[in-house]
Parts: structure tokens; C-alpha cells; sequence
């Protein structure tokens, strides 16, 4: 039977970043099952990353509705252009790096506007939209966050209409890792939790991108919760030669705390003991990096090593990893990030370039890499082992063998997760 599904989101094409695609693929596939998307979107928004490339993904004949947003980055940009744009991103400095002004737009940022900075569209949203999904048979809405802010246009058009709502989390809300990094007053702390709590048991479905989310989530409610990861999709980029240097690639932001001085230690080590590999090696970094890793790779006698190429389409991306040697994926070494899977990951493990990557020990990534055979984890600790394995790799680029043997990826691709979407809606 048609359905049509109502879809609203922040961020679209022409915003970059791993957040646009998750639904921009799901609007691409829905209609094969039976769904007809209609997507709703702020008319002016503040998107801190733009990729004009994803517009061309856009659906043919799909219909998207727009309406107004005011934001307040627009006029904190008014003082301080660089914090404003770096906070948008979400690199945030490490504390004691933080300027007077970066401190005090945390502050207003986490107590004056939660759940976060697009809070003003919720009202107007809810009047707008609660007409057109009476007018035009929507039986079902889903918001999709962060930011979060979206879940309260869901909430208060359940509340008056009584539609079937599914709240998708992309990231968590109340236990992502820079929550604990906005100044938070108990007060602001509380009322973040009550938010939530209120979406969680309001939502008819909620849908998580991690088994760790999943059960997180599973204490807070009774609503089911469901497992859709992010994905990969079959991308035209043209025959790809690799790199013609040893390369490890970074893809996509690494932010401060995002900063395994246990790897710059193993290269500066390895370039430095083995004349072979500081003639081969190079570090590529693909996308927005903070000044602190920067301080730290520096301190590592890295930096002559590095090219640091900056933020490109998600095209040029998809080429970056393709020509790689080796894929590097970086996670916060935090409890609080083991649920954190990165939409890249995917994306990686079809590249056919082996995947090293960090982060806390018993994350979702790490059972997905092992499941997947597509690359090997390390936890901040893992020195010696995270060695031998950089070794490995080398020894293999050195005999022209180098390369990454995956299993059972065909389930993680973007029309495949779309199905089990469809199913729920």
C-alpha cells in the first residue's frame, strides 16, 4: 500500500557533512517500498559545511517544503566569526585553549538555548506543518536529529494530530560527547534530560544508528527502539590510482579531543627507527581539523609528513579513500563515545583500503570492523600492537599487496537499510 512519509530535517542539500546523506539516500530509495517521501526543511539555514555536489542526489520530483529559521550564529558571527563557525562545526578547543568569547558563546549556547541553537523553528514549524499534513494525507512524520531541537516539532505535532511518529537519533542527545562541554548549570542539565525523556516515550518508533545508543535508550523507555546503521551507496568516481607513497588518510573532521597521541607517537617512532618508511610515508588529512591536533602532530616531528588538504565534496572524498593506502578512523576515547559510528565507516569498508582505527575499547565500531574483516582497533593504549600493525600494512604496500578483504557488507548498503526503514513506516 502508498504511504507517504513526512521527513523533517536541518540539514540538506546544499549542507555537507555524513548528516545530509542518511536521508537524502533514504528519500532516494523509499519510493521501491511503496513510501512517498516529502521532506521539510528551514528556507535560510546557518549549515557550518556546504557541498553543492549532493544537490545533483537530490530525487527527481521530490517534493520539499521550506520555512523560515531565525538562528542566533548569525548574529553571535556579529563578534566572532572564527568561534561562531568552529562551534557550529562542533570543534570545540580544549579547555584551556578556549578564548574569553569561545567560553562565554559555550555558556549562552548551552543554558539559553536548548535543546540547541535551531529552538526558534520548533513554533512556527509546528503551525506550518500541522495544516499541510492535514491537507495532503500524511500518515507519518519522522525527525531526524540532531539537532535535537527538530524532536519537539515531532513531539508537539503528535500532541495535536495524533500522526504515527518516528524520532530518528543519528547521535545521541544528553550523552554525546560534547554535551559535557557547553557549561551546562544543573538547571539546563535537567531540563535537557526531561526534553529528551519526553520525545522517548512520546515517539511511536525510535530508530538509533548504534546497538550502544540502542540500549542506552532502552532504560529511558518502553517504545521500541530499532538499529538502522548508516550505509554506503554505489558511487561512480572512474578507475582510482593509489597513492604513490605509503599514505595514511583521515576523512572528515578530527576534532580536539579527537587526538591519539598514541599513534603520532608510533609514526614519529617508526619514521624515525626505519629510514625505508620516512622515505614512503605520507599523512593525509581530508576535511576540518583542529588546531591542537595540529600542536600535537607538530610536537611529534610529523608535520613535514602531513598534507592537510581541508574540506572537499563528498565526491572528492569518496576518491581520497579510494586512493589511499591505509584509512585512519579516530574516536574520542570516552565511554560515552562507543556508540558513536561514523557514516565514513561505511563508505571505508567498501573502498577496498585497509581501515586502522581508535577509540574506546568495546565500541560499536570495533564489533563492526571485526564482523566485517575490513580493518583493525586499537584502544589509546595499544602501542605496541597498533605498531606491529602499521608495520604490517607497510610490508604489504612494499610487495604491491596491500589491500582490505571485506565479508558481508551487502547489508549495509544504503537501499538495503532503507528497506527495514520502510518496513517500520
Amino acid at each position: 500500500m502508498h504511504k507517504k512519509a513526512l521527513i523533517i530535517t536541518y540539514y540538506w542539500p546544499p549542507a555537507g557533512g555524513p548528516g545530509v546523506q542518511r536521508w537524502l539516500k533514504f528519500a532516494k530509495y523509499l519510493p521501491e517500498f511503496n513510501v512517498e517521501p516529502v521532506v521539510y526543511i528551514p528556507e535560510n539555514p546557518s549549515y557550518p559545511l556546504l557541498d553543492e555536489s549532493l544537490t545533483s542526489d537530490v530525487p527527481a520530483g521530490l517534493t520539499v517544503l521550506k520555512h523560515p529559521i531565525k538562528e542566533p550564529y548569525k548574529l553571535a558571527g556579529l563578534f566572532s566569526k572564527n568561534s561562531t563557525k568552529t562551534i557550529s562545526k562542533g570543534v570545540i578547543s580544549n579547555k584551556d585553549n578556549q578564548s574569553f568569547i569561545e567560553k562565554v558563546m559555550l555558556y549562552i549556547r548551552g543554558n539559553y538555548f536548548i535543546p540547541d541553537a535551531r529552538k526558534n523553528w520548533v513554533k512556527p514549524s509546528v503551525s506550518y506543518l500541522s495544516k499541510y499534513i492535514s491537507e495532503n494525507d500524511i500518515t507519518t512524520i519522522i525527525t531526524t536529529g540532531p539537532p535535537h531541537s527538530v524532536h519537539l516539532i515531532g513531539l508537539q505535532l503528535k500532541e495535536r494530530l495524533g500522526v504515527k511518529w518516528l524520532a530518528d537519533f543519528r547521535d545521541p542527545w544528553t550523552t554525546i560527547g560534547y554535551h559535557k562541554r557547553l557549561k551546562l548549570t544543573e538547571k539546563s542539565r535537567r531540563k535537557h534530560k526531561t526534553l529528551e525523556t519526553q520525545v522517548l516515550n512520546s515517539a511511536d518508533q525510535i530508530i538509533v544508528t548504534s546497538p550502544v545508543t540502542k540500549n542506552e535508550f532502552k532504560i529511558i523507555t518502553t517504545k521500541p527502539v530499532e538499529v538502522i546503521t548508516n550505509g554506503y551507496d554505489y558511487e561512480v568516481v572512474g578507475e582510482i590510482e593509489l597513492d604513490s607513497k605509503f599514505s595514511l588518510a583521515h576523512i572528515g573532521s578530527l576534532l580536539s579531543q579527537r587526538n591519539p597521541e598514541i599513534l603520532w607517537k608510533v609514526l614519529g617512532d617508526l619514521i624515525s627507527e626505519n629510514e625505508s618508511f620516512a622515505k614512503d610515508f605520507q599523512l593525509n588529512f581530508v576535511g576540518v581539523i583542529s588546531e591542537d591536533v595540529l600542536e600535537s602532530i607538530e610536537n611529534h616531528s610529523l608535520s613535514i609528513y602531513v598534507d592537510n588538504i581541508g574540506y572537499v565534496s563528498h565526491n572528492e572524498s569518496i576518491k581520497y579513500q579510494k586512493k589511499s593506502q591505509v584509512l585512519l578512523l579516530i574516536e574520542i576515547d570516552s565511554e560515552d563515545t562507543r556508540c558513536i559510528i561514523p557514516g565514513k565507516l561505511f563508505e571505508y569498508m567498501v573502498s577496498n583500503r585497509p581501515i586502522i582505527a581508535l577509540g574506546p575499547k568495546e565500541s560499536d565500531v570495533e564489533a563492526i570492523l571485526k564482523e566485517t574483516n575490513t580493518g583493525s582497533y586499537f584502544g589509546y593504549d595499544d602501542y605496541e600492537s597498533l605498531k606491529n600493525t602499521i608495520l604490517i600494512h607497510y610490508k604489504a604496500f612494499q610487495d604491491n599487496a596491500l589491500q582490505s578483504y571485506g565479508i558481508g557488507l551487502q547489508k549495509y548498503s544504503r537501499k538495503s537499510l532503507t528497506e527495514s526503514l520502510s518496513k517500520l513506516i
